[in-house]
């Protein structure tokens, strides 16, 4: 493999070592491509590691594999832990051998005489192909809301959440209508008074719909599109989040109700339209995050709203520039561990056809039509 600051260009560069990151280098190695992995990580695991304790994925461990390896059960539990996860993928890595190089930090890619040029704290690496795969969880989204500065308790975001015994006592204000809320919601609730606020009424998916039903939905959805089908809207259209157990627990203890977002923060709490206002500790914001893109800005493909446009995987401005698991845009459940793989396959399919035209081999040397010319 090159290696960085090499004049050489690798045929693909992957920036992200999390599962749409080894999912696109499984399929990289299959194709016998010179590649490297850049992971701003310092260990294997990608943004699981950072999840807090209770989290639970939406489907079984034999529902959500990446490529080549099914996720192994976990002990004692249908739903895996985001521990459990974590260690899979540090097992993943090294079962296919993948050329992880971290912590690399990745500030820049940019263009340069025929190639992409990624720059970071660890060196520079020139590629003809460059897979963007950092996902969403170093950009965490707060909305503004009025008062928040004045607040005098505790703010934090989802990424700063690790477990309840924290909030032991103390009156919590979760707010959020999606899946993290809701889990977050019936761990917090277990020691602490917990008030819910949602910007509209939370949508519940049936008990028995789990991540194995949401992925078939999105697969469904998008190759109607494709077809020109009319949208039945997906998986938004079925609800929003995913009785997992420990969120029918919180069903069965009564917990699950959510008030009106509230219109302003106070000094001591929050303070709603209808002039009622609570006291409360720390607020708790299960609010989003955004896509992390920052590094591509030199490229000039982010358009109106920040996305990017792609057709696949592969962006419309820079044909070279692929996007790998940041939602429904880039693949249908494209954020997930199963739907990470299918748009890897696609993404690399992609990209061994570019360098065949281009006359490389797939074992990334020249191929004979170009040596011959």
């Amino acid at each position: 493999m090159t290696g960085p600051t090499s004049s050489a260009p690798l045929d693909a560069v992957v920036i992200g070592g999390g599962q749409a990151g080894l999912a696109t280098g499984y399929f990289l190695r299959r194709a016998h491509l010179d590649f490297a992995i850049l992971d701003a990580e310092e260990r294997p695991g990608g943004s699981w590691q950072h999840y807090w304790d209770s989290l639970r994925l939406f489907s079984p461990a034999e529902h959500s594999p990446l490529p080549g390896w099914w996720m192994p059960r976990e002990e004692g539990a249908e739903f895996p832990s985001a521990a459990h996860v974590a260690d899979y993928l540090a097992a993943y890595e090294t079962r296919y051998e993948l050329p992880l190089r971290r912590p690399v930090r990745v500030s820049r890619v940019r263009r340069d005489a025929g190639a992409l040029v990624v720059e970071s704290d660890a060196g520079t690496w020139r590629a003809r192909h460059v897979i963007s795969a950092t996902g969403t969880w170093r950009a965490p989204y707060i909305p503004a809301y009025p008062g928040m500065d004045g607040f005098a308790g505790r703010q934090l975001h989802t990424v700063a959440y690790r477990n309840a015994r924290e909030f032991a006592g103390q009156r919590v204000l979760i707010v959020g209508g999606g899946n993290s809320a809701a889990q977050i919601l019936a761990d917090v609730s277990q020691p602490a008074e917990t008030t819910w606020v949602t910007l509209r009424p939370p949508r519940f998916l049936p008990d028995d719909v789990d991540g194995r039903v949401l992925f078939d939905v999105a697969t469904r959805r998008a190759a109607a599109r494709r077809m020109g089908v009319s949208d039945d809207g997906g998986v938004e259209a079925l609800g929003d989040i995913v009785m997992v157990p420990p969120v029918l627990e919180a069903r069965d203890r009564g917990v699950l109700k959510a008030q009106p977002m509230f219109e302003r923060l106070t000094r001591r709490g929050a303070h709603w339209s209808d002039g009622s206002e609570q006291e409360f500790d720390a607020v708790i914001w299960c609010t989003g995050f955004r896509p992390v893109l920052r590094h591509l800005g030199p490229l000039g493909v982010r358009g109106e709203g920040g996305r990017i446009e792609v057709r696949g995987t592969r962006s419309v401005v820079e044909p070279r520039l692929h996007m790998v698991g940041y939602g429904d845009w880039t693949g249908p459940a494209s954020a997930t561990l199963i739907g990470s793989g299918r748009a890897a396959k696609s993404a690399v399919a992609d990209i061994a056809a570019s360098l065949r035209e281009e006359g490389r081999a797939p074992d990334g040397t020249v191929g004979r039509s170009a040596r011959a010319g």
